[in-house]
């Protein structure tokens, strides 16, 4: 195969989650443990910090990974889902994997995938550790697809294990309650593995302290760890100060106060264990997490007059912060361009939508995508009111030739809705 053909093995001829939902998920770790083995235990050799939770993974995930760079190591990351690029899942030091190595890896083992009918999530997952044993990282750092228990992440040992929250997302596969999510998020705690967990929440506390103690795991709760003060976020950017020093980072909201905390709780865990971390590298990789590390579809600033901002925000955790941080802006009229997918329960999200906005309702194209006219009537219940487009980008037009120099334009709802955009 040719590397465009295999990307369209992988994307289109595989059951992948992302666009076809539960037909696709695997409620175990038969088939990537029989896909490891036959390739070789590829998750070996490798010392991997594994980052699980609701909302702010990507986050937590690519803060750790720029300090760790700013060091000077070497360092892979894992994410999903991509936005405009299959290699946005697989990175080192900012870069993606490269379109020889794919091709490679897929052409070389088609067979063994049909063998053990291997999904889409089960086949990149092996490729991230295939590719970072291949290019002997320092570390990689490895976000949980969904879940953790039975994700297929799962396999390694690391160094690090980190939960950053727990809100209600993928309830039909995780849970309806907090505690049985918070559950499954603690599936990622191995036997004497440290773990930093980002949110001391009374209703998961508890699973997390005893799911640590059978593993005989240290656990450290970020939250009463670190304490980020004089916290102030603009749209390019936030500063604070920790221990009485004054840091920078390109990350905006206020959410991200707590996704600073967690990934400084975790390299302080990491400096514990012996890996070094100057305070300099700290301080260069809070400034330039987004430029150093690929990260992108969190709070992006597209223009400012009028200020257009995307954000992936697309359960009720995600949708709550965004809903917050928009009340703290100043524009004359919001206009809010919203798209979901089908297999969601959206009425509590949408109740915490801004009322007075604009909306310009529309359907990601996957085929999970929401109807935009059932998305109308459900977010008219919640008085939301506004138009259906055919797609996204007309959604988007339609939305930029309405605004004014002093409106704001936000684009949001699904990670696949910004990724038609971005």
């Amino acid at each position: 195969m040719t590397y465009k053909e295999a990307v369209d093995y992988l994307l289109n001829q595989l059951p992948m989650f992302q666009r076809i939902g539960a037909a696709a998920y695997r409620a175990d770790l038969g088939n990537i443990t029989a896909l490891s083995e036959i390739l070789g235990h590829p998750e070996r050799g490798t010392r991997f910090i594994h980052v699980a939770g609701t909302n702010g993974k990507g986050s937590v995930t690519h803060i750790i990974a720029s300090i760790l760079q700013a060091q000077g190591y070497k360092v892979g990351v894992f994410t999903s889902p991509h936005y405009r690029d299959y290699r946005e899942r697989i990175k080192i030091n900012g870069q993606l994997v490269t379109r020889p190595f794919i091709t490679r890896f897929v052409n070389d083992n088609l067979e063994k995938f049909k063998a053990v009918n291997a999904s889409f999530f089960e086949i990149t997952t092996a490729m991230a550790f295939a590719y970072f044993q291949e290019k002997k990282v320092d570390y990689a750092i490895i976000e949980v697809g969904m879940g953790g228990r039975l994700d297929s992440t799962n396999i390694i040992t690391p160094l690090l294990s980190v939960i950053t929250n727990i809100s209600f997302d993928h309830t039909q596969f995780l849970g309806n309650t907090l505690p049985l999510i918070a559950g499954e998020k603690a599936g990622i705690i191995k036997p004497h593995v440290p773990v930093v967990i980002g949110e001391t929440h009374p209703e998961t506390k508890d699973v997390f302290i005893s799911t640590a103690d059978k593993n005989n795991a240290p656990i450290t709760f970020a939250d009463k760890k670190i304490r980020l003060s004089d916290f102030k976020t603009e749209a390019t950017g936030s500063v604070f100060s920790v221990g009485g020093k004054t840091y920078k980072s390109d990350l905006t909201g206020d959410y991200q106060k707590k996704n600073i905390a967690t990934g400084l709780a975790a390299i302080q865990q990491l400096q514990a264990a012996g890996v070094k971390i100057t305070d300099n590298a700290i301080a260069k990789g809070l400034k330039q997490v987004k430029t150093s590390t690929y990260f992108i579809g969190r709070w992006m600033v597209m223009s400012k007059k009028p200020l257009v901002i995307f954000d992936s925000a697309h359960n009720e955790g995600g949708i709550k912060e965004l809903a917050a941080q928009l009340r703290k802006l100043s524009y004359d009229q919001l206009h809010f361009v919203y798209g979901t997918v089908s297999d969601k329960d959206i009425t509590h999200i949408l109740s915490l939508l801004p009322k007075k906005a604009a909306y310009y309702f529309c359907k990601p194209d996957i085929p999970r995508g929401k109807d935009a006219m059932g998305l109308q009537q459900e977010a008219a219940a919640q008085k939301l009111k506004g138009a259906i487009y055919t797609s996204v980008k007309q959604a988007y037009k339609a939305a930029l030739a309405k605004a004014g120099k002093n409106d704001l334009v936000v684009v949001s709802g699904s990670i696949f809705v910004v990724a038609e955009l971005v």
